[in-house]
């Protein structure tokens, strides 16, 4: 009987071990997901704060081109009766600003 235990030794310190092992590593992948974690709602915390200053920013440059879009229509259009600058062909009534990239990129 003793002589099973005595052989069954280094392979129960085999499994121990690797127990062992993969138990720490499991611990660290924790630990990293906890860090990883942490840093993703502080990036999304300093994004939502700086959120409002980027969009006036954006709000204001938007202004500034449509404003020469404007004037470059008024000026290419001033020979023409009865037009008016700004108002839309449209005439849905609603007035959406472009989603992105340039405001009219054919005038320029």
């Amino acid at each position: 009987m003793t002589e099973s235990l005595v052989r069954n030794k280094p392979g129960m310190a085999i499994f121990l071990t690797t127990f062992g092992a993969f138990a720490y590593g499991m611990y660290q992948v924790g630990q990293g997901n906890k860090v990883r974690r942490a840093l993703k709602e502080e990036k999304i915390a300093a994004r939502s704060a700086i959120l409002p200053m980027l969009q006036a920013e954006e709000d204001e440059r938007f202004v500034k081109e449509w404003k020469k879009c404007l004037e470059e229509e008024a000026r290419i259009m001033k020979d023409v009766p009865g037009w008016k600058v700004g108002e839309s062909v449209y005439n849905s009534g609603k007035w959406m600003p472009p989603a992105t990239g340039e405001l009219r990129p054919e005038v320029w």
